[in-house]
């Protein structure tokens, strides 16, 4: 019975601290990686396009043309 009880302890996740915490890195990293990568994705798809044409009044140019 105790041989069958230790070797239940050994798979369980909270009493083998090696495989827990090897299993929370990996899922932190996953989740790290996957929060960067969506906004990268996300700021890629927002990007700035360029530079709209706008129509300017001629009397509010730099040098103004008046009629």
């Amino acid at each position: 019975m105790s041989n069958e009880q230790q070797a239940a302890q050994e798979k369980d996740f909270t009493r083998n601290w090696v495989n827990s915490s090897r299993f929370l890195f990996y899922l932190q990293v996953f989740c790290i990686l996957a929060f960067v990568l969506g906004g990268c994705y996300r700021l890629y798809n927002q990007r700035y396009k360029g530079k709209p044409e706008v129509e300017v009044q001629s009397s509010s140019k730099y040098t103004p043309e008046y009629k």
